[in-house]
């Protein structure tokens, strides 16, 4: 197997996006704010390609995105249809499995939009900072890129799936919302800054060791 370490990563942030997506309908409460569980999920996904982008270049990460897209597209498209189906008699759970996985349509192409829209960004914003810092710096331009993509991802999903859903949803509520949400993924950014340095340090091994 070539390059294990990658596949690894590749692995969890395949794993990362279907499980924000499928468990993140769940919220609790963190210093008195409701968010999704899903955001102790989101921002490992931009930590994984900070690294993969770090090591191998931004042509890899482009395969990183489009695996994520095409998983999400088939994950939700098998899940729409799993809902729909009439149940045999002896499955007495088929209400809970539709509360649960029914996603609406709206939900679903929330979700993918601003996956892509901020992963195209990160990637972008990403190689930027790298040629104006001249390769240093890494902690801050994992930071800077993955602050403004954090950013398009919620409020691209807010909007799209909660605009003008009910007329309490206007542009102002909505903001409302996504504030908080936001300020958590850059809190959990920061955080796990030190994994960056960890995470390229283990790649660059192997990649060396290949070379």
């Amino acid at each position: 197997m070539k390059h294990p370490r990658l596949q690894i990563l590749f692995a969890l942030f395949i794993a990362l996006l279907i499980g924000m997506n499928l468990l993140g309908s769940k919220i609790t409460t963190l210093v008195g704010i409701s968010v999704s569980v899903g955001i102790f999920m989101v921002p490992l996904t931009f930590l994984i390609t900070d690294i993969v982008e770090e090591v191998y270049g931004k042509s890899t990460v482009k395969y990183f995105i489009i695996g994520g897209v095409l998983s999400l597209a088939v994950t939700f498209l098998f899940t729409s249809l799993f809902v729909i189906l009439e149940p045999h008699e002896r499955y007495s759970f088929n209400e809970e499995y539709r509360t649960i996985f029914g996603s609406s349509l709206r939900i679903i192409i929330a979700s993918i939009t601003a996956f892509a829209l901020a992963q195209v960004h990160d990637v972008f914003a990403f190689e930027w900072w790298k040629k104006k810092t001249h390769g240093r710096a890494l902690w801050l331009r994992n930071n800077l890129s993955t602050f403004v993509s954090q950013f398009i991802d919620t409020m691209a999903f807010m909007m799209i799936a909660f605009w003008q859903i009910t007329p309490k949803f206007t542009f102002a509520f909505i903001l409302s919302l996504a504030i908080p949400y936001y300020i958590f993924k850059i809190v959990f950014a920061v955080i796990d800054t030190p994994l960056v340095y960890l995470g390229v340090r283990w790649l660059r091994a192997e990649k060396e060791k290949s070379s």
